[in-house]
């Protein structure tokens, strides 16, 4: 049984490992040795089936995707502290709707520094090219091709652990710059602007959690935001620049050998420099819970409610409230199966529009070596909008098979 009263081990929740988590012995990749260094190479080649890739509600358009995707994992293999850089890149080609080729791309580090075995400094960075996909609730319906954009990113943290009193602070950063699309037609009238939504977003988390038992802390976290977007007036209509804070109270657990979880509730606000728009406030969430009926399946069960950024001129945000729940579960060692439903409600400020959104997934993995494994799934998703100023509405039907060689 874990002891009280030292540091680290009183938030330890560690007495299960997930399914999707674990190390599979005799079909884990070994790596490639590089001095002090281990590299993890990947490759992944999928097939997938799409019955409506332009997320539309009629004149629905099918298709053939094929996606290749090469990554490598460079980890330290120290004892103390921790370096690591990652590379991936992702291609995807349409078989008969080329229009919607696209090739993103992403590469970061991450550093640990460990001052002592309750005290440690995380810090790093990541720049990205990503392609928005057809189905986010900000991307241009009439877009000829889909919407890409860069994103750099930077963070910085500390935790400290003492006695029963642990603290942790995090600062991150992010840039998003958005190229613009373009419509049916020619000249200035064709081209979708997309510069007003490019922004940075700077974030400040500190929390405190005190453990009342070994498997048991209370914690409190606040987090403020701030957001200045790179146009402003009279470039643009309305200024979306704004700033908000998230507080929550609440657990952070683990009972026994049956489930361990977070859970967190209390109060979110979102305040814009533009006086035209109010300010956003109201309940704020977020929860993770992973039970484990036995030692072959995992359950996971998450929620949150936060306010993001709109695209629309006549609204700045809305409320997203989402919750999933997952199911893994190994048949044997090298057999898995997992199963999700995930369900979300966006609800927009000063318009009459409300978004639901409801996905479902199945799919299943074969290990055929350290090197080699196979992958087929299928995926479901749907979404419906009402009022006065609804927003699109589809569905969307995929079915996959991948090949993954892993080194």
């Amino acid at each position: 049984m874990k002891q009280a009263g030292g540091g680290a081990e009183n938030f330890a929740r560690d007495r299960n490992i997930a399914v999707s988590q674990r190390n599979h012995e005799g079909y884990e990749a070994r790596g490639l040795p590089m001095g002090a260094f281990t590299a993890f190479p990947k490759l992944s080649l999928t097939g997938e089936v799409n019955d409506n890739i332009y997320a539309q509600k009629t004149n629905e358009t099918n298709d053939v995707v094929w996606r290749v995707r090469p990554e490598v994992v460079v980890a330290s293999d120290w004892s103390r502290h921790s370096l690591q850089f990652y590379a991936n890149a992702t291609a995807n080609r349409y078989q008969d709707n080329s229009s919607e080729n696209t090739t993103d791309y992403s590469g970061g580090i991450n550093v640990r520094l460990d001052a002592s075995r309750d005290a440690h400094l995380d810090f790093g960075g990541s720049g990205s090219r990503s392609t928005e996909p057809r189905t986010s609730p900000n991307s241009p319906t009439a877009a000829l091709e889909p919407t890409r954009f860069d994103t750099t990113t930077f963070y910085l943290g500390g935790t400290n652990a003492f006695n029963r009193l642990r603290l942790s602070t995090r600062v991150d950063y992010a840039k998003n710059d958005y190229e613009d699309s373009k419509r049916p037609g020619a000249g200035p009238a064709s081209i979708i602007d997309q510069d007003f939504r490019d922004r940075t977003q700077t974030s400040i988390m500190g929390r405190a959690d005190y453990a009342v038992s070994p498997d048991t802390a209370l914690f409190v976290e606040v987090i403020g935001n701030k957001r200045d977007y790179r146009i402003d007036r009279p470039a643009v209509a309305v200024t979306r620049d704004s700033e908000g804070v998230q507080a929550l109270a609440g657990a952070n657990f683990e009972l026994g050998a049956l489930s361990r979880g977070e859970v967190g509730v209390g109060y979110l606000r979102q305040s814009y420099d533009d006086a035209s728009f109010d300010d956003v406030t109201g309940f704020g969430a977020r929860a993770q819970v992973e039970w484990f009926p036995s030692q072959l399946t995992t359950v996971t069960f998450a929620g949150s409610r936060t306010v993001e950024d709109s695209v629309l001129v006549t609204t700045p945000a809305y409320v997203s409230n989402n919750v999933s729940a997952k199911v893994d579960h190994e048949l044997r060692r090298n057999i898995f199966v997992a199963g999700q439903i995930a369900y979300g409600k966006d609800d927009y400020e000063k318009i009459d529009r409300g978004d639901k959104r409801l996905s479902a997934g199945v799919n299943a993995t074969l290990l055929l070596n350290r090197n080699v494994g196979l992958n087929v799934g299928y995926s479901y998703s749907k979404q419906t909008s009402d009022g006065l100023a609804n927003g699109p509405e589809f569905k969307v039907n995929k079915v996959s098979a991948a090949l993954t060689l892993q080194f």
